[in-house]
């Protein structure tokens, strides 16, 4: 896309988002010009986010709790109308303005160094928490400059996804235990391979990079060792030549795999009966799927991702951080909801509601939890084997020009060699990147 139709695009969308926010302020003033002589105005939190029903409940319930205090209005950002970059895009461009529109805004917690500008410290507000409660896997991501800059809401995991209707139980017990790439290969050279075996994501977003860095680490390499970046390195080339692998030499992947978000890729291996898929764990609740398929969502399976030969599995971690912008003009109540948001019984409706792991450990320790959702103790075991991503200031450049390369390779517009130099090249030359 040239730089004139990728300006007019986020154009259009970041249109979209001030849309989103005005609905929502005019139909709060409404509500306030009708009640005006009533009750008093509350102060009123605007919250940008994807906005799943888990999210919708809980600030019903501290709107409740607050009623006549503190309202949340929820400004939407659907992952069905705006991939992660663009999110990404439409926040930076809203907050670069010096807006006080949006109080509270979710995060990708690797945006979170790109987004530290922009964001309150928050120490002063949590100094009376106790913040061992958290997770270390998410709460370390939102510190920044050993600062903490915002709160984790959630966290997620990549994982296998497998059809238990489709495979042997034999299998579904080494997929449990952890399955081999090399047994995932040879299971599927003695299938009668008329669907697709196994889906990942491929298209050229942060989505591709989350791929590609589990199978770099399920054999042994890291993007990020030793304060440096390494890129062109034998592990890296035989992760990206892998991949490539699974579409060309093993017809495992179909090409479309090269233009799959997630939404897309759960889409495709659902209607055409895909065995094997990666994905993240908060799938099998999270996303909403017509009722033809819904009797397959039901078959789904979760596993640890594949590994190659004497190496452990490896997943990356995902999930989303909330911050309060550092222009809103109402952040001790903005501070409120974030303390509800890591409170157990918020957590819980995440987690039961749309199927989002909770950030308290207490959770999953839990008896009534663990007894009404036993898998919760299997992705707890998961989580131990997951690595962040590098947790750099341009972390989200250095994955547009990775994924913008493995792209191409997958597309077979270049070779792998050729896509690691130039991904190297172009990081090292600093200059500014336009896909």
């Amino acid at each position: 896309m040239s730089r004139q139709g990728r300006g007019e695009k986020y154009s259009i969308l970041f249109t979209m988002f001030i849309f989103a926010i005005i609905v929502a302020l005019v139909f709060n003033l409404v509500s306030l010009n009708k009640d005006r002589f009533i009750t008093k105005e509350p102060t009123r939190i605007y919250f940008a986010d994807n906005m799943s029903a888990a999210h919708l409940k809980i600030i019903a319930n501290f709107n409740k709790i607050y009623a006549g205090s503190i309202e949340i209005i929820p400004v939407d950002l659907p992952f069905s109308k705006f991939t992660t970059n663009e999110r990404k895009e439409l926040l930076a461009r809203s907050l670069r303005s010096g807006s006080s529109r949006i109080d509270i805004f979710a995060v990708d917690q690797i945006w979170v160094p790109r987004f530290a500008k922009w964001g309150e410290p928050l120490a002063k507000y949590f100094m009376k928490t106790d913040l061992s409660r958290i997770l270390p896997q998410a709460l370390t991501t939102c510190y920044h400059e050993n600062m903490l800059i915002g709160i984790p809401l959630y966290i997620d995991i990549g994982v296998l996804y497998y059809r238990k209707d489709l495979l042997d139980k034999n299998v579904a017990g080494k997929l449990k235990a952890s399955i081999s790439w090399e047994e995932l290969i040879e299971l599927g050279k003695n299938r009668n391979l008329q669907n697709p075996y196994y889906l990942y994501q491929g298209d050229s977003y942060e989505g591709l990079v989350c791929n590609y860095l589990e199978i770099l680490g399920s054999m042994g390499g890291s993007l990020y060792r030793d304060g440096k970046l390494t890129i062109n390195t034998e592990e890296g080339r035989r992760s990206a030549q892998f991949m490539l692998d699974l579409i060309e030499k093993y017809g495992f992947s179909p090409p479309q795999v090269a233009s799959f978000n997630e939404r897309e890729s759960y889409f495709f291996a659902l209607k055409n009966d895909a065995p094997f898929f990666r994905g993240w764990s908060s799938f099998l609740k999270d996303m909403p799927v017509n009722s033809d398929d819904s009797v397959k969502v039901k078959n789904l399976g979760v596993a640890y991702l594949p590994h190659f030969g004497r190496h452990s599995p490896v997943t990356v971690f995902g999930g989303w951080n909330l911050m309060i912008s550092k222009y809103s003009t109402k952040k001790p109540e903005a501070y409120c909801f974030l303390e509800y948001v890591v409170s157990e019984e918020a957590q819980k409706i995440l987690f039961e509601t749309s199927g989002y792991l909770p950030i308290l450990s207490s959770i999953y320790d839990d008896p009534e939890i663990r007894a009404s959702h036993p898998y919760i103790n299997y992705l707890e075991e998961m989580i131990k084997s997951g690595i962040h991503r590098p947790m750099l200031r341009n972390y989200t450049k250095i994955s547009d020009i990775l994924s913008f390369y493995l792209n191409k390779v997958l597309k077979k517009e270049i070779s792998v060699e050729e896509a690691l130099r130039q991904t190297e090249e172009t990081i090292e030359s600093d200059q500014l990147f336009l896909r």
